[in-house]
């Protein structure tokens, strides 16, 4: 399986037209995000897109950019047909492959902090509302991993 890796400088219209129909699919439909999804930042030279694809599309998606000298892992999500297959914890892994010697941060869905746990995250923080979803932040440290 591929894991395209492109910078968001990068990015084809088409690969932006797929990663939003995924994200759009997932968080605002499924999930029924409160918040606008597009937030000025997925075009940045500082923003890597990680995704795996078949022939219907991005099967399973995340980002990840650095900010303030932290890099942030988010928007992690699988197509609906692709749940159960293990492609999200790829595309995890494979964050922590490119950027294990880093800090990595993230804020987890609440119900998915034992998830995100396998992959050496732990909590670092009380749990919160972000986009209607109770999420609970998480820290990655070459120390926890």
């Amino acid at each position: 399986m591929t894991i395209h890796t492109i910078a968001g400088d990068r990015l084809t219209a088409q690969d932006v037209y797929d990663i939003w129909q995924i994200r759009d699919a997932v968080f605002a439909v499924e999930q029924e995000c409160d918040e606008v999804d597009v937030d000025g930042r997925d075009l940045l030279p500082s923003m890597t897109h990680l995704w795996t694809a078949d022939d219907d599309g991005i099967t399973s998606y995340l980002r990840s950019y650095v900010e303030d000298d932290v890099r942030h892992v988010g928007r992690v999500c699988t197509r609906q047909d692709q749940r159960g297959r293990g492609l999200s914890g790829r595309l995890v892994a494979e964050c922590s492959r490119l950027w294990g010697d880093d800090v990595l941060v993230l804020n987890a869905q609440a119900h998915l902090e034992r998830w995100y746990q396998a992959f050496g995250y732990v909590r670092s923080g009380d749990n919160f509302m972000e986009a209607g979803i109770d999420h609970v932040p998480m820290t990655r440290t070459p120390a926890t991993a």
